[in-house]
């Protein structure tokens, strides 16, 4: 499963509105390739293995619906 963000891409700073230090908004635009057909949600995680004082759960997005193309 591949999920991506036409927000910010792999290996580059998520853009500061979707962080506490902007409008701390959740983006919602986000693309998935081998997703299950008969998969109705998915739940993400989004976490730091390399934050100072160890792993860092930034947040956690579940029940996240899927629309197919």
């Amino acid at each position: 499963m591949q999920i991506t963000s036409s927000a910010f891409t792999e290996g580059t700073m998520i853009p500061a509105k979707y962080t506490c230090d902007g409008q701390d908004i959740f983006n919602r635009h986000w693309n998935g390739r081998l997703l299950l057909s008969a998969q109705k949600s998915f739940t993400l995680i989004s976490d730091d293995p390399d934050a100072p004082m160890g792993t860092w759960v930034h947040w956690v997005a579940y029940n996240m619906t899927i629309e197919y193309q």
